[in-house]
């Protein structure tokens, strides 16, 4: 049985202890695939790969960044019908929606933020006279995002695409009801060349 592993530093990795869990297909309520049962110190491992990471990517241009969350993007595209089918069978949706709306949506996410870094301002607001009261915007860290089953890829990307756009490397938590499609996120950031560590 195909068994879905943690992503950790650009690489598929067992959970370390080496159990792994149910993954149920709604629509035939038999088990179609394992997913890893981590523990706290894969938790640990995934928050130092995202640590080591964050010192460079948080340096790299706002244009760098914004290429790489469109090349994720056209990730998604190129396996559009891989992804809408892998969504169909983990959450039970029709095809078409997941054709039409979920997967579609997860790719507008990355495009969306892709964009919206090379367009931001920051304020700056005269105070009498007296100061200048102004806005910066930089990177704070490794974010934790833990996503829902009811739209797997869909609200997945709704919360990398802000983490990584502004210079912050995260680890995700998908839902493990419905991993598949995280599953092969994971595989297009190897495909596009995210840099290791950066989404674990």
């Amino acid at each position: 049985m195909n068994r879905i592993p943690n992503y950790i530093n650009g690489e598929p990795i067992e959970p370390r202890s080496k159990q792994w869990l149910d993954v149920v297909e709604p629509a035939t309520a038999k088990v179609y695939t394992l997913v890893a049962d981590s523990n706290a110190q894969d938790v640990a491992d995934a928050v130092e790969s995202a640590e080591k990471a964050f010192p460079e990517w948080s340096s790299t241009s706002r244009r760098d960044r914004s290429e790489i969350l469109n090349r994720i993007a056209e990730g998604i595209d190129s396996h559009h019908e891989r992804l809408a089918q892998a969504e169909a069978r983990d959450t039970g949706k029709p095809i078409s929606m997941t054709r039409n709306l979920d997967i579609p949506r997860a790719a507008e996410n990355f495009r969306f933020f892709a964009s919206a870094i090379l367009h931001t301002e920051s304020a700056c607001h005269d105070t009498d006279g007296q100061a200048i009261n102004y806005t910066l915007r930089k990177p704070r860290g490794v974010a934790g995002l833990i996503s829902p089953w009811n739209l797997p890829l869909y609200l997945l990307s709704w919360k990398i695409a802000p983490a990584i756009a502004t210079g912050n490397t995260c680890v995700v938590k998908p839902s493990e009801v419905t991993p598949m499609t995280a599953h092969f996120l994971s595989e297009i950031l190897t495909e596009v060349g995210c840099p290791p560590g950066v989404i674990n």
